[in-house]
Protein backbone atom coordinates (compact mmCIF):
# COMPACT_ATOMS: atom_id res chain seq x y z
CA UNK A 1 0.00 0.00 0.00
CA UNK A 2 2.90 2.39 0.59
CA UNK A 3 3.88 2.07 -2.53
CA UNK A 4 0.92 2.09 -4.18
CA UNK A 5 0.76 5.68 -2.46
CA UNK A 6 4.75 6.71 -3.64
CA UNK A 7 3.73 5.96 -7.12
CA UNK A 8 0.28 7.74 -7.09
CA UNK A 9 2.16 10.85 -5.87
CA UNK A 10 4.99 10.37 -8.32
CA UNK A 11 2.89 10.72 -11.38
CA UNK A 12 0.60 13.26 -9.61
CA UNK A 13 3.32 15.40 -8.00
CA UNK A 14 4.66 17.47 -10.39
CA UNK A 15 0.58 18.49 -11.34
CA UNK A 16 0.22 19.32 -7.32
CA UNK A 17 3.46 21.27 -7.79
CA UNK A 18 2.50 23.01 -11.35
CA UNK A 19 -1.35 23.76 -9.68
CA UNK A 20 0.22 25.19 -6.35
CA UNK A 21 2.66 27.50 -8.73
CA UNK A 22 -0.11 28.88 -10.40
CA UNK A 23 -3.29 29.22 -7.53
CA UNK A 24 -0.30 31.19 -5.19
CA UNK A 25 -2.16 33.99 -3.19
CA UNK A 26 -1.25 37.42 -2.70
CA UNK A 27 0.73 38.13 0.33
CA UNK A 28 -1.00 40.10 2.80
CA UNK A 29 1.17 43.39 3.19
CA UNK A 30 2.06 44.99 6.07
CA UNK A 31 4.57 47.91 6.50
CA UNK A 32 7.89 47.72 6.53
CA UNK A 33 8.14 47.28 10.47
CA UNK A 34 4.81 45.40 10.82
CA UNK A 35 6.37 42.57 8.53
CA UNK A 36 9.73 42.69 10.27
CA UNK A 37 8.13 41.56 13.52
CA UNK A 38 6.36 39.09 12.07
CA UNK A 39 9.50 37.67 10.67
CA UNK A 40 10.83 37.87 13.94
CA UNK A 41 8.18 35.53 15.39
CA UNK A 42 8.33 33.00 12.08
CA UNK A 43 12.15 32.09 13.41
CA UNK A 44 10.59 30.52 16.25
CA UNK A 45 8.34 28.04 13.47
CA UNK A 46 9.18 24.96 11.61
CA UNK A 47 7.17 23.41 9.14
CA UNK A 48 8.13 19.56 8.93
CA UNK A 49 6.60 18.58 5.13
CA UNK A 50 7.61 17.07 1.73
CA UNK A 51 6.41 18.93 -1.66
CA UNK A 52 4.05 16.42 -2.79
CA UNK A 53 1.94 16.15 0.18
CA UNK A 54 -2.19 18.04 -0.33
CA UNK A 55 -2.22 18.97 3.13
CA UNK A 56 1.14 20.29 2.82
CA UNK A 57 0.57 22.42 -0.08
CA UNK A 58 -2.54 23.88 1.99
CA UNK A 59 -0.24 25.34 4.63
CA UNK A 60 2.27 26.57 2.07
CA UNK A 61 -0.07 28.39 0.26
CA UNK A 62 -1.87 29.76 3.79
CA UNK A 63 1.33 30.67 4.85
CA UNK A 64 1.96 32.76 1.37
CA UNK A 65 -1.23 34.41 1.93
CA UNK A 66 -0.16 35.59 5.33
CA UNK A 67 3.28 36.49 4.01
CA UNK A 68 5.34 34.55 6.68
CA UNK A 69 8.84 33.23 6.30
CA UNK A 70 8.31 30.03 8.07
CA UNK A 71 11.32 27.49 7.79
CA UNK A 72 10.73 24.67 5.45
CA UNK A 73 11.98 21.01 7.02
CA UNK A 74 11.81 18.44 4.20
CA UNK A 75 10.76 14.83 5.75
CA UNK A 76 10.41 12.75 2.63
CA UNK A 77 14.38 14.22 1.48
CA UNK A 78 15.93 14.36 5.25
CA UNK A 79 16.50 11.63 7.27
CA UNK A 80 17.63 13.64 10.20
CA UNK A 81 14.41 16.23 10.10
CA UNK A 82 12.08 13.36 9.87
CA UNK A 83 13.57 11.20 13.14
CA UNK A 84 13.52 14.82 14.62
CA UNK A 85 9.86 14.65 14.28
CA UNK A 86 9.23 11.35 15.01
CA UNK A 87 11.46 11.82 18.34
CA UNK A 88 10.19 14.85 19.64
CA UNK A 89 6.96 15.38 17.40
CA UNK A 90 5.68 11.76 18.75
CA UNK A 91 4.80 10.39 14.51
CA UNK A 92 6.14 11.05 11.49
CA UNK A 93 2.83 12.84 9.92
CA UNK A 94 3.21 15.87 8.04
CA UNK A 95 2.32 18.60 8.21
CA UNK A 96 3.54 19.50 11.27
CA UNK A 97 4.22 22.66 12.66
CA UNK A 98 7.24 23.15 15.49
CA UNK A 99 6.15 26.12 17.95
CA UNK A 100 9.48 27.31 20.02
CA UNK A 101 8.31 29.35 23.09
CA UNK A 102 10.79 32.06 24.96
CA UNK A 103 11.56 29.60 27.32
CA UNK A 104 12.61 26.93 24.73
CA UNK A 105 9.87 24.69 24.90
CA UNK A 106 8.61 23.12 21.32
CA UNK A 107 5.19 22.55 20.73
CA UNK A 108 3.84 20.54 18.00
CA UNK A 109 1.06 21.04 16.26
CA UNK A 110 -0.35 18.34 13.54
CA UNK A 111 -3.29 18.49 11.32
CA UNK A 112 -3.35 20.82 8.22
CA UNK A 113 -6.38 22.87 9.57
CA UNK A 114 -5.11 23.31 13.21
CA UNK A 115 -2.02 24.83 11.53
CA UNK A 116 -3.76 27.23 9.81
CA UNK A 117 -6.15 28.62 12.21
CA UNK A 118 -3.23 28.51 14.43
CA UNK A 119 -1.39 31.24 11.97
CA UNK A 120 -4.59 32.72 10.60
CA UNK A 121 -5.19 33.64 14.83
CA UNK A 122 -1.78 34.69 15.12
CA UNK A 123 -0.07 36.64 11.71
CA UNK A 124 -3.80 37.74 9.72
CA UNK A 125 -4.25 40.81 12.12
CA UNK A 126 -0.42 41.48 12.32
Amino acid sequence: MKYFFRFIRTILGPFMLLNEYLARPKGLERTPDAQKNVDAACKKLALYQFNTCPFCIKVRQEMRRLSLSIELRDTQGSKQHRDTLLAQGGSPKVPCLSITSDDGSVKWLYESRDIMAYLDQRFARS
